[in-house]
């Protein structure tokens, strides 16, 4: 791809509650060592203040070469095309609505574009990641066929995720697009997905089903789930398999609609040899009618490419030919219709930072700098 050539430099953030992360990408990749300073999230004018300090040191890195924007993923709510955040619950000194684009503009004198960091996940992968090598597999086995729809989920303290259609991110009309933490709950109906498919929705599985008094950490649930750790090994399981339904049930819904490759992210996306295998069982279930006609959960089958022998399944898919009516010429056709699922290639951070700086090197030449007043 272009950008992965592209000699134009971008600033980036990588915004969490509780440190920020600057740095600074050329061709798809960083040029400058990870700077890492306290977020400040509670005080706002230390938080605008340590974002200038970060983009200050930044630049000054790259010196004598200039950035040509600054591009980032930060925590929603937000109306992302105008900059403004719009009091996000982990930045509690955000209260109201920040422009904060138009801020570091002003500060910079650069174009600024944020997003929001499942949607910038998923556009990473999109062109660099996973959804790449699903199409390289098509070349590699000679399939005239092209995936352009990617949809990401990333597993951690919340539930992320994005959507890519026809390889641009849909961000919604209102910068609302691929809310997935609020689909409603397979196993809980009265409540939002998030409180199953995060860590305090294992953490919550785990505790009430062990009944044990003590916290444990998602790592530590694992690690008793596959019997490395002393603990109760069947609610540990158990607990895995109620995040996994829940994710699958909502990755269903998605499907349904959107027809694309699934790839997962976040922290908890270590933990997928627990949850991949109970999310493809899931889609690969039934649903019933009425009446109670069995049909296939979705459309197309889900294939796991974090294995070999169901990843070259998917490539090998019979396909079958048909002939036009009063023609004498035939059409080769995949019957069979298939859903790629796999981890995350690049990496959670990784991949936001590429769909940063993949964004501005799109918009920067059509941007226009607000003159200040």
């Amino acid at each position: 791809m272009k950008i992965f050539n592209d000699q134009r430099i971008v600033l980036t953030l990588d915004a969490g509650g509780t440190n920020f992360v600057f740095s600074a990408l050329q061709g798809g990749k960083p040029i400058t060592d990870l700077l890492t300073l306290p977020s400040y999230s509670n005080d706002l004018k230390r938080c605008l203040n340590t974002i200038i300090t970060g983009f200050e040191k930044i630049n000054e890195a790259i010196y004598p070469e200039k950035a040509v924007a600054i591009s980032f993923a930060f925590p929603g709510p937000a109306a992302y095309k105008k900059g403004v955040i719009i009091n996000p619950p982990n930045f509690p000194g955000f209260k109201n609505s920040v422009a904060l684009g138009p801020f570091l503009e002003d500060y910079f004198n650069l174009p600024t574009f944020i997003n929001n960091d499942g949607d910038l996940f998923t556009y990473g992968e999109s062109i660099g990641g996973f959804l790449t090598e699903v199409n390289k597999g098509f070349r590699d086995f000679e399939i005239n066929k092209k995936f352009k729809n990617l949809i990401g989920i990333t597993l951690g303290t919340g539930f992320g995720g994005g959507i890519v259609i026809n390889n641009q991110i849909c961000e919604g009309d209102n910068s609302a697009g691929g809310e997935v933490w609020l689909m409603r709950n397979l196993l809980e109906p009265e409540i939002i997905a998030e409180e199953s498919v995060s860590v305090r929705g294992i953490q919550h599985y785990y505790k009430n089903l062990s009944g044990e008094s003590e916290e444990r950490s998602p790592k530590e649930i694992f690690e008793i789930a596959i019997g490395n750790e002393n603990g109760n090994k069947k609610a540990a399981i158990t607990a895995y398999d109620n995040m996994a339904q829940v994710a699958a049930e909502a990755l269903a819904n998605i499907i349904t609609l959107i027809d694309g490759a699934v790839v997962i992210g976040g922290g908890m996306s270590g933990s997928s040899e627990l949850l991949l295998p109970q999310i493809l069982k899931h889609l690969n279930g039934e649903i019933k009618t009425r009446k109670g006609e069995k049909l296939n959960r979705i459309v197309s089958r889900a294939f796991s490419f974090e294995e070999k022998e169901s990843k070259n399944e998917f490539y090998r898919r019979a396909t079958k030919k048909v002939k036009i009516p009063f023609s004498s010429r035939e059409v080769e056709f995949m019957a069979n219709k298939g859903i790629p699922i796999g981890i995350s290639r690049l990496g959670t951070s990784k991949a936001i930072m590429l769909g940063a700086y993949a964004i501005a090197l799109n918009q920067v030449e059509n941007f226009t700098l607000t003159t200040k007043k």
